[in-house]
């Protein structure tokens, strides 16, 4: 009896797998069109945002293998659309109101989240290295305000 349960339940999961491959959220791997990017403070704060940040917050992401494999394309797709519309470094001439969020996020290592970090190991920055990030981005927005978009003064301040 608990044989045959297990074999219809693994049967239900390869069934529901299969399934969930023709289901086409997750599989428009489109890079829009580069418009303009920051004015980088320097070529290291621009080589660390493109390591750490440009696959979910620009518009030339790398879409790795898994990417097409549901449910994780699924997710893939979601943080990809979701991270570009909280910040792309890709489209420095739209508002991007959320940037300063996102310093204090590298700042306290929210931002790469755990799970990209766990499985792209180069997005891992050490504290210097997001010291270096958070201080470029501070003097990139200085001298390259993304939109309306204004540096708050504390984190100028700090910098």
């Amino acid at each position: 009896m608990i044989k045959k349960a297990l074999i219809a339940l693994v049967a239900l999961g390869a069934a529901l797998f299969v399934a969930a491959q023709v289901v086409p959220f997750g599989r428009s791997h489109l890079n829009p069109a580069l418009n303009v990017q920051p004015k980088w403070d320097s070529p290291v704060t621009q080589k660390l945002a493109e390591r750490a940040c440009f696959s979910c917050h620009s518009n030339v992401t790398t879409w790795p293998w898994y990417s097409n494999i549901a449910p994780v394309s699924w997710l893939v797709q979601r943080d990809v659309v979701e991270g570009r519309k909280h910040l792309n470094f890709t489209e420095w001439n739209k508002p991007q109101p959320l940037v300063g969020m996102a310093l204090g996020d590298i700042q306290s290592g929210a931002m790469p989240p755990w799970f990209y970090r766990m499985v792209h190991p180069d997005s891992r920055l050490t504290a210097k290295e997001k010291a270096l990030l958070e201080k470029g981005l501070i003097a990139t927005l200085i001298k390259s305000p993304a939109g309306s978009v204004k540096v708050p003064s504390q984190m100028a301040e700090r910098h």
